[in-house]
């Protein structure tokens, strides 16, 4: 059995009155990095998949999604607390990103988005040579010899 409770009724309308948000919402989102790539995760519960749009801007990710509810015309309406939205996010990704293969998934309303690290910004070894490692020329001259010995050659020691 269902309970009226008026006080769930006038701070719902207490919210929709003063609440100043009619741009788009933020979603909630995780970013994490696993090996060679970032992994961002966003919450978007009831988006229908064809009204998200992922745009890439030089460095920056933006996200945009949208929720469109039934108008149900021609129901009695006990209760409505969920809304209609637009939802917005922006990241920016920094240098070192693949930009050319971030690709995306949504599932569950779980939107997942996969940042490969490029590989310039992979990290690598870097060899430390000394100063054994490599020849030493030496220049000299060879008077009375032929033009082929005076070409430049290493010196044996």
């Amino acid at each position: 059995m269902a309970t009226y409770d008026p006080f769930r009724d006038l701070d719902r309308l207490a919210m929709g009155l003063f609440d100043t948000r009619r741009g788009p919402r933020r979603m909630p989102m995780d970013l994490y990095r696993d090996g060679d790539h970032y992994v961002l995760t966003a919450d978007l519960p009831g988006i229908d998949p064809g009204s998200v749009d992922i745009d890439v801007d030089g460095q920056l990710l933006t996200i945009r999604a949208e929720r469109t509810l039934a108008a149900g015309d021609g129901v009695k309406w006990i209760t409505r607390e969920r809304e209609a939205a637009s939802f917005l996010r922006q990241l920016n990704l920094g240098q070192g990103i693949d930009t050319d293969n971030i690709a995306a998934t949504y599932s569950n309303g779980v939107l997942s988005v996969t940042i490969p690290v490029s590989e310039k910004a992979k990290p690598r070894k870097v060899e430390v040579k000394t100063d054994a490692d490599t020849p030493i020329l030496t220049a000299h001259e060879n008077r009375g010899e032929t033009a082929q010995a005076d070409a430049p050659h290493s010196v044996e020691q």
